[in-house]
């Protein structure tokens, strides 16, 4: 199945919260009463061989604000692993740290056989109540990719559609967004086929996840890429690649090709309001002699100064 070859980890080798229902359009819609402003994570995507009190000390040590929570199987922070109690604690840590809760990253797909989607609606509903267990007053949405490959996409397109249906009721149940990411190997590869799948659910409780380094290698220039898709954006991840199609190695932020300091110049005019997080590949950190402190170093030190200089980040 196309579900169990693409994989996150082997595509790779994922805003602000649904604090109500009718709160959730307004995520990055333009406000001129307000500031563009984002908050700055780093992903626990990239920190797995970490314990989860270490990830979190370090990321607020070097100074992100916030982190992404990975609640993929047997990871640690897998909701069918956290109890009550260890909830309870890690809320306590995130709080006592200042750190907010981006995002958490699952992994389901909408190509999956019927009985893993009914495995997958209920690890939506987990990784929802995890997300309110962590940060009640401001839920973090849940962000996934989606599966299948890009020559099935006019095939797959009106089955994945279906259960994006079931993925959004799931979600208002929950009262937590789910952010759907398009992936340069999947069947959602383009801005234009994200937007049109989420807006197939309509659902006010399905959103997009922006990654500039997926359409970059399907060669679409970041403003081109980013219009049709910023107003609906509730997530970012950044990261960079090196290569083609076809051949590439995703890599840390700024040490591609992308113009970040053009990139945060186009967030300000869109006015995006909502998280932008740091995300690790596993073609990187599933790499021999990987160093998850040092990555979360560079990539701060290569993309603060320009946040800065773009006056969007909160702090």
């Amino acid at each position: 199945m196309a579900v169990e070859r693409f994989t996150r980890r082997r595509f790779l080798r994922t805003a602000s919260a649904a604090i109500g229902f009718a709160a959730v359009p307004t995520v990055s819609i333009p406000d001129e009463t307000k500031p563009a402003a984002i908050s700055f994570g780093f992903s626990l995507y990239g920190m797995r061989k970490l314990p989860l009190s270490k990830a979190l000390s370090v990321c607020k040590t070097i100074g992100y604000d916030g982190v992404e929570l990975v609640a993929n199987k047997d990871w640690p922070c897998d909701p069918q692993k956290l109890g009550k109690s260890q909830r309870a604690d890690l809320r306590k840590r995130l709080d006592g740290l200042g750190l907010s809760c981006a995002a958490i990253m699952e992994n389901v797909h909408l190509t999956a056989d019927a009985k893993t989607h009914r495995g997958n609606l209920d690890r939506l509903k987990r990784a929802a109540e995890l997300g309110h267990d962590v940060s009640p007053k401001q839920p973090p949405v849940i962000e996934t990719v989606l599966g299948g490959r890009p020559a099935e996409w006019d095939t797959l397109k009106d089955g994945m559609a279906e259960r994006l249906r079931d993925w959004a009721k799931v979600a208002e149940a929950g009262k937590t967004v789910v952010a759907i990411k398009a992936h340069v190997g999947g069947a959602v590869h383009t801005p234009r086929d994200a937007v049109s799948l989420m807006q197939s659910a309509k659902s006010r409780w399905i959103r997009l996840a922006y990654d500039y380094s997926h359409f970059q290698l399907w060669d679409f220039k970041l403003a081109e890429s980013l219009k049709p898709m910023i107003g609906e954006t509730v997530f970012i991840h950044v990261k960079d690649s090196k290569g083609k199609r076809g051949k590439f190695q995703f890599v840390l932020p700024g040490e591609g090709s992308i113009d970040y300091a053009g990139y945060f110049a186009l967030l300000k005019k869109h006015r995006y309001r909502g998280p932008l997080v740091v995300e690790v590949s596993g073609q990187l950190h599933g790499k021999p002699g990987y160093d998850p402190i040092a990555a979360a170093k560079i990539s701060y030190r290569n993309l603060a100064p320009k946040l800065k200089a773009a006056g969007i980040r909160n702090n």
